[in-house]
């Protein structure tokens, strides 16, 4: 567990700032008939642009500043010439290296109208996110965050994805802890002042399990069920968690999401 000073905290929010405001240019671009490549084109020159550096690109071998993950793929979608259609939900994942730290955020949008069930969907995994966050308080327990997520997921009927966590995040992009989105309350390391998680809620339709396509990278439901991702960076204040990746920062002032701004290997 690897602890950041206040100052170390704020250059990780210069980075969250630069991250957010990316991925917002993206969100304006999603539409019926674009694809994940011009998506990550996008995302790319507004990090750039911001004087950051695409934390993905490259990572491990991965292709794209982006994950673009589209309606089944949970995961490790790479961009490329698939075009958006009405109805398709898309997760992104973007992440920035900026003044040595790194920033990650996910969300999952509509493209065009989608069903109902879909809607649910993205609306469960997003309001676990929340769920978690109000455990983020110095003292609990790692296992307290995981479990409000887990209990929010499944009384709406969803399945909790196992095969990928959350994780620590500083300097590198996986930093130790694991941060499952499913486990039990009091267990776990103690949240420490200076701690910073990158927690990020995956979720299916289903039951099912997750499979890695033959590129190595793109991660499917089993069963071809949708699937969604949320995700914030969040620091353990005294004061309260600070959502890095918000765009109320404070502690204690990310109120509700909307208030919030759009929004591991891990999920990434």
């Amino acid at each position: 567990m690897i602890l950041k000073r206040p100052s170390e905290l704020d250059v990780m929010a210069e980075a969250g700032t630069v991250n957010r405001l990316a991925l917002e240019k993206v969100a304006e671009a999603i539409r019926p008939g674009v694809s994940t490549v011009e998506l990550d084109a996008i995302a790319e020159d507004a990090i750039l642009s911001a004087g950051g550096r695409p934390a993905f690109k490259g990572y491990r071998g991965f292709p794209g500043t982006l994950n673009t993950s589209v309606n089944e793929v949970v995961v490790h979608g790479i961009p490329g010439p698939q075009v958006l259609a009405e109805g398709d939900i898309l997760s992104v994942d973007i992440g920035t290296v900026y003044r040595g730290y790194v920033a990650d955020q996910a969300m999952t949008f509509p493209v065009g109208k989608v069903s109902g069930a879909a809607s649910e969907l993205i609306r469960t995994t997003e309001a676990s996110f929340w769920a978690g966050l109000e455990q983020c308080v110095v003292g609990n327990r790692l296992g307290d965050v995981s479990a409000a997520i887990q209990d929010v997921i499944e009384a709406a009927g969803f399945w909790v994805v196992r095969e990928f966590v959350g994780h620590g995040i500083g300097r590198e992009m996986h930093e130790p802890p694991e941060v499952p989105n499913f486990g039990r309350a009091g267990t776990g390391p103690r949240l420490r002042p200076g701690l910073v998680l990158a927690i990020e809620p995956m979720v299916t339709m289903n039951r099912t399990r997750v499979r890695i396509l033959d590129d190595g990278w793109t991660a499917t439901t089993a069963d071809s069920s949708l699937a969604a991702h949320y995700e914030h960076t969040v620091a353990i204040t005294t004061e309260g968690p600070r959502v890095l990746t918000a765009a109320d920062q404070s502690p204690r002032g990310q109120g509700t999401s909307s208030e919030a701004g759009i929004g591991g290997m891990h999920g990434a």
